[in-house]
């Protein structure tokens, strides 16, 4: 039996891409959230921010400690797995935050709950109104993601059962939609590597070298390290006081609030699962695929096991205060090619838990996006490369399907970034597009998957098979899970659905209800049926 070589020279440069990944993921939240503009004048304006301080002192340490928790625990998950199967090249499964939900997080739950407590405290001076509205959309944030942690850890038992039955394009085929859609060019766009592009290019050159192409550096340089300091040329982001950042203990200020405060907080979020449970789902499928994306490098870990630590890391990260969801990144057998073992994750826990704990993150608001975001671009391709690469070449065409939904996902973030997110069109056509995609975009992890699972079997001839993945869909679609014609992934009743859809849109949805794409999914399947039947009586 070999000896586990547990650090390598190679977890330095891995510790850098995990580490500097959840730097992104958290300066993605502090630039959508946060506004330099004094209450009165966001009033004035109509658009509503947190403060800078207010996210790194309330937000950013419970979220910090989430990481720290389930790295953690991967790190020891990857020495059991190497006493196991006397391997000595073993690599720790990666958790960090999760970046769909980021957005989803920020755009859906904590600046409407930001909207809702500023309309609930209006008799108050306009910054103690502001203030109070901070708290309030806080408590709902974290209260969100408890729920979040609990619906994980319920369905954790199920994993080895979902990845027996789903094959693996339709596993892995929602991740590369992630990954090619949103992570990869997200980051291009947003403040980002396009938008200064002297400095965010070079950075992502260096990336691209470094990170994809495995070639080294003068001295063995991290790669990572060095696009950061090569993208600190650009125009960071909002500027906030370290002093004023440094406050361990304002994590813990939620249990002090009082009683009646927990009454809106829990109506409030309530109201808010349409649009939070979708994304425990989609962490749980995504916790599914890394585990097989692992596998496919080498290292067999246990779903369960997997998808109970991550629900854990959650749960632990709500009740402490944070707002994001943690994920095991699909990235493992990129950290794997960088000659990483466990102590990258180790040293991620550590690092991210105490500088996020104790205030120390306030740097990320000096360092520019230029800076930070190549590190998810390269976290992009590789998750899409080893989607592909464990693949049968044959089900590449159901890969691809599965993306296609995730671009109507793609172009409803830039349409909310240009136009607002409560901005409606003029025109019938416009309102008929922009409803199509909320349509495809909803939900569009779990629809991406069906498409693609039912695309392989029908390429392996397995029609019945098929046409089971597509009745699936007709009942996700019946619920809104996939397909809901209301912004914002909400979910219900397809008859309260109609009702809730807004007056511009009524038109719009005439044929795309949720009864609409619940009929074609299981005349889809009645077809597939019908075709197998003929073909038996063929042969």
């Amino acid at each position: 039996m070999s000896t586990y070589r547990w650090a390598r020279w190679g977890d330095l440069n891995a510790f850098f891409g995990l580490m500097l990944d959840n730097v992104a993921v958290m300066g993605i939240l502090l630039s959508a959230i946060t506004s330099g503009l004094s209450p009165a004048e966001q009033a004035a304006k109509g658009v509503l921010g947190f403060t800078p301080e207010f996210v790194l002192t309330h937000m950013i340490p419970g979220t910090a400690l989430g990481v720290l928790f389930g790295d953690l625990l991967y790190t020891w998950m990857a020495f059991r797995l190497a006493k196991r199967t006397g391997r000595d090249d073993v690599t720790a499964m990666p958790l960090g935050l999760d970046t769909p939900s980021t957005f989803g997080v920020a755009f859906l739950v904590l600046l409407p709950a930001l909207q809702i407590g500023w309309d609930r405290f209006k008799d108050l001076e306009v910054n103690a109104r502001h203030a109070q509205a901070m708290q309030f959309a806080w408590n709902v944030g974290l209260a969100t993601l408890v729920v979040s942690g609990l619906v994980k850890l319920a369905l954790a038992p199920l994993g080895n059962l979902i990845r027996r039955v789903l094959p693996r394009a339709g596993l892995l085929g929602s991740l590369a939609a992630i990954a090619l859609a949103l992570i990869a060019f997200l980051p291009m766009l947003l403040d980002g590597i396009a938008g200064a592009p002297m400095v965010g290019m070079l950075a992502l050159l260096v990336i691209l070298v470094t990170l994809v192409a495995h070639r080294d550096l003068p001295y063995k340089f991290p790669g990572a390290l060095a696009a950061v300091l090569l993208g600190v040329g650009g125009p960071p982001l909002e500027k906030t006081s370290l002093r004023s950042a440094f406050d361990p203990f304002a994590m813990f200020a939620f249990y002090s609030m009082p009683s009646e405060w927990w009454s809106g907080v829990i109506e409030t979020t309530l109201n808010r699962l349409p649009v939070v449970l979708p994304f425990a789902l989609a962490t749980v499928v995504g916790g599914i695929d890394c585990t097989e994306s692992a596998a496919a490098a080498g290292d067999e870990y246990d779903t369960v096991a997997i998808l109970s630590v991550e629900g854990m890391a959650s749960l632990l990260a709500g009740l402490m205060g944070g707002v994001i969801q943690t994920t095991p990144y699909i990235g493992q057998p990129a950290y794997k090619k960088m000659g990483g073992r466990a102590a990258y994750t180790l040293m991620t826990a550590l690092f991210v838990g105490a500088v996020g704990v104790f205030g120390g993150f306030a740097f990320i608001t000096y360092l520019p996006p230029a800076a930070l975001f190549p590190i998810l671009v390269f976290v992009g391709l590789e998750i899409t490369a080893q989607s592909f690469h464990a693949t049968d070449p044959k089900h590449y065409p159901a890969l691809a399907l599965s993306i296609i939904p995730a671009l109507a996902a793609l172009s409803l973030v830039v349409l909310k970034n240009v136009f607002g997110p409560f901005a409606v069109p003029d025109g019938e056509r416009s309102l008929f597009v922009l409803q199509t995609l909320r349509c495809l975009s909803n939900g569009f992890l779990i629809s991406g998957m069906l498409w693609a699972a039912a695309l392989t079997m029908i390429l392996d001839g397995k029609l019945r098979s098929a046409a089971g993945y597509f009745a699936v869909a007709a009942v996700c679609a019946f619920f809104g899970v996939i397909h809901s014609p209301l912004p914002d992934e909400q979910i219900g009743l397809p008859w309260n659905i109609i009702k809730e859809v807004g007056k511009p849109f009524a038109v719009a949805i005439q044929t795309q209800t949720p009864y609409h794409w619940t009929i074609v999914y299981i005349l889809m399947a009645i077809m597939l049926v019908g075709l197998d039947v003929v073909r038996r009586e063929e042969d």
